[in-house]
């Protein structure tokens, strides 16, 4: 790797409930595990087990309920949970969404989108900002998957990204599959989506599978994370690698969620794609 630095960590697996018990039995050879933030902000017999996982993986913490994007700003108890989270499993990546999920204290359970705009830009910011605050560290925003277009945004979603990196000093959790969803639903370039981000700033790759949804002649990627890659999307996984070199990738299943064997498949794959790269950079 340029300058000396060490390859990133072999490709890691999102830890789900149905593994917790074959995972310490077998432990089998993967870089990292996910946990979602929000699984564990009670504590209990759960957040115990991960804690013995801990011996033996890496973990990564993936909030999907901070809500970046809300005008009413992120909702101090839930970030104090978050925060003793993140201080007690002390992980290597923490992150989150480009989206906003609560209004009025009220969550709605889903990653709604934003209109991409200065005002919402700076919503975004303020956010960020006083969650790095409050982490005492660096966090990764991730692109989200997309299935409309505002008709008053001004800016184009990756160059969104690109500045909120610039305004706030965060990461970015480039999920390759969200690209390909995204682009293929908005009619976009996967291609120049990717040129337009900031490289030095991925701080992680993200892949999952998508349902195929055929209506009225009209087909509609959904970013369901219940299938393997999809093979477009491990295409564009070696053009993101290309463009941005290697980093820490995690496989995401969340639903029909397969044996451990598949996941640790998939994987093997995704390491097998970055060392090509790896080989290709020392050569």
């Amino acid at each position: 790797m340029a300058n000396g630095a060490q390859p990133p960590l072999p490709t890691g697996i999102g830890l789900r409930a149905r593994h917790l018990e074959e995972l310490p039995a077998r432990k089998p050879a993967v870089g990292f595990l996910e946990i979602h933030a929000e699984n564990y902000l009670g504590g209990g017999p759960a957040l115990r087990r991960v804690e013995r996982l801990r011996a033996d993986y890496r973990f990564s913490v993936h909030a999907v309920g901070l809500s970046l994007g809300s005008a009413e700003g992120l909702d101090t108890a839930h970030l104090a949970r978050v925060k003793a989270l993140v201080d007690r499993l002390q992980p290597d990546l923490v992150s989150d969404h480009l989206s906003w999920s609560v209004t009025g204290g009220a969550y709605l359970n889903d990653l709604l989108p934003l209109p991409y705009t200065e005002e919402s830009l700076d919503v975004v910011r303020r956010n960020v900002e006083r969650l790095q605050e409050s982490l005492g560290r660096r966090v990764l925003v991730e692109n989200p998957s997309s299935y409309l277009r505002f008709t008053h945004s001004t800016i184009g979603e990756a160059e969104f990204l690109a500045a909120l990196v610039a305004r706030t000093g965060c990461g970015l959790l480039c999920d390759v599959n969200n690209i390909h969803v995204t682009c293929s639903n908005m009619r976009l370039d996967p291609q120049a989506y990717l040129a337009a981000l900031p490289a030095a700033a991925i701080g992680e790759f993200h892949l999952a599978g998508h349902a195929v949804n055929d209506s009225d002649g009209e087909t509609i990627l959904i970013d369901d994370h219940g299938s393997r890659v999809a093979e477009p999307v491990w295409t564009l996984m070696r053009a993101a690698l290309d463009h941005i070199g290697d980093r820490p990738t995690l496989i995401e299943w969340d639903t029909d969620v397969p044996e451990l064997d598949v996941l640790l498949d998939e994987a093997a794959r995704a390491d097998r794609e970055r060392g090509t790269l790896r080989m290709g950079v020392a050569a």
